[in-house]
Order: structure tokens, then sequence, then C-alpha cells
């Protein structure tokens, strides 16, 4: 009865914004069925419509898993999309400093290289740990001196923001770019679309093998949560913070790890971004992925 209502509230939830919608459209003159059959025609047409669905979907997979995690400690991450921004510039910095020397780009690094089988790995570690480091911070602020983690990443998006701007602007773009974007990295820290590997979907279409790390992200978060003995004194600290820590369960402690997971959940937004798509950083990409995740994560429990 429990896991009906756990999947019918969201069918409802969803029905009725439909509704909705349709009669804002019937409102301002337009037909909602012909409105509804184009939107879902679009969104699940082969291949285009699936693969840039999916393309879009994966960084919302990512930062929906961050606030859930979040969530289940009892604790608010609004401060998702600064972790990811974070996430993002390590992997482009990564990829740059580390990447196999190019003429054509003098900002990659022409004495340290690092062959694609390392490199790859590398720059998506460096992704999940930026976006730890920032979302622990929160954390550790929480944690320490009982500072309120939605005014903390709150402040953290804002200085997420400007400080990957400022260092793509004055060490990272190449002299005379107009747009705010670093040089590209290293091809050998690129990840292969799915083009390449499924029959009918064309390479153009950006959706690449982060999608899938996205997926195994989720397994990962259900095993986390309830197969293990972290995830119980994470989800015991978010139900009953007084009964956990009478129960021998550090409350700080499952704090601090649960904001440092989330914002390595978040981080990983860079790989599909970076290593996936732009194969670089590219300031203001993300298009609020941070606090539709909040939704996500609210409207898939």
């Amino acid at each position: 009865m429990k896991l009906l209502q756990e999947i019918l509230f969201p069918v409802i939830a969803v029905l009725a914004a439909l509704v909705v919608g349709g009669i804002v459209v019937l409102i301002i003159g337009d037909n909602p069925i012909q409105t509804y059959k184009l939107m879902f025609g679009s969104a699940f047409s082969w291949p285009d419509g699936i693969g840039y669905t999916l393309f879009n979907a994966t960084p919302l997979i990512f930062t929906g898993l961050a606030v859930a995690v979040a969530f289940r400690c009892g604790l608010l991450n609004i401060g998702a999309e600064g972790q990811l921004y974070i996430g993002a510039f390590a992997a482009a910095w990564v990829g740059l400093k580390f990447g196999a020397p190019d003429a054509a780009n003098t900002l990659i690094s022409q004495f340290v290289h690092l062959p694609g089988v390392v490199l790859l790995p590398l720059c998506c570690i460096a992704a999940i740990v930026a976006g730890a480091i920032w979302g622990g911070i929160p954390g550790v602020l929480k944690a320490k001196f009982g500072s309120h983690e939605v005014i903390n990443t709150i402040m953290l998006n804002f200085i997420a923001v400007a400080l990957v701007s400022y260092f793509t602007q004055y060490y990272y773009k190449i002299p005379g770019d107009p747009i705010m974007q670093t040089a590209p990295i290293s091809t050998s820290a690129h990840i292969a679309r799915l083009g390449k590997f499924i029959p009918g979907l064309p390479e153009r279409i950006p959706l690449n093998l982060s999608f899938i790390l996205a997926i195994l992200a989720c397994v990962f978060v259900y095993l986390l949560l309830w197969k293990t003995r972290w995830g119980y004194e994470i989800r015991a600290t978010g139900q009953n913070p007084s009964a956990a820590e009478y129960g021998g369960i550090s409350i700080r402690k499952q704090i601090i790890l649960a904001m440092a997971i989330s914002g390595a959940l978040a981080g990983m937004v860079g790989i599909n971004e970076v290593l996936g798509y732009r194969y670089r950083y590219y300031d203001g990409f993300s298009a609020n992925y941070g606090f539709v995740g909040i939704a996500v994560a609210l409207l898939g429990q």
C-alpha cells in the first residue's frame, strides 16, 4: 500500500500539472491537445527526441540524487548549482593541465601529460572530489558551528560561479575569444558518445557515456542508503537526530558525510558537460540544474 502511494502521488502531481498547463494553453487561444502532442512527440521521437531527452535528463539525475542524499539526512542542499560549476571547472582544468601536448592549444600543458587511460578517470575524479569539497564546506559549518546549510549553500553558489568565471577569464580562456569559456581540453579526455555504439543514433547527438554513469549513480545511491551501515546512519540522523545520537551515531559526522556525497554527485554533472559535450568549461552552461534537481528529488520522493 505504501509503495502504491509513493508511485501514485507523483503521477497525480504530473497529471495535475498537465491539466493546469492545458488550461493555460487554452486561455491564450491555442489547442492544448496539439500542444501536448507536439511536446511529447518531439521528446520521444527517434533518434533526436529520445537522444536529446536522455542527454538533458543526465544532469538532472545527478542533481536529483545529490539533493535526495542530503534530504535523507534532514538537510536541504541548495548548493548543487555551485557544486556542479566547481566540478565542471575542475574536470576542465585537469583536462588542460595534464593533457597531451597540442601545438594548436598552448594552454594545454607542454610538460606534464598523461595517456587517455589515466587522464579520463583523473578528470572524472577531479569533478567528483571538487564537488565533494564544495558540498562538504557547508556540512562542516553546520556540524561544527550550527550554521544553517541553506544560507551557506546559497552563498557558496555565488562564490563558486564568480570564482570559476574569474579563472576562466584571466587564466584559461584563449586570448581574443569573445565567449567566456576555457580552451578545449585534450582529446584524450573526451568521453565517447553513445551514437558510437547504438545503431541509428547519430554521433552528432551529445548523449554520451555519462548517462550510463548517471544510471550507475542511481544504483550506488540506493545501495548506499538502504544496504549499508553508513546509509542507515544517514537516514537515522534525518528521521530523528536525538534518537540517532542516543543510539551512538555521530550526528556531526553524518552531516558532513551526507553533504560531501551530495556535492560529489552534483559535481558529476561536469563529466557530462565538459568531457562528453563541450570538451571545455563553458561559463553559464547550467540551465539551473542544481535548482531543478530539488524538484526532481521531491517528485521522485
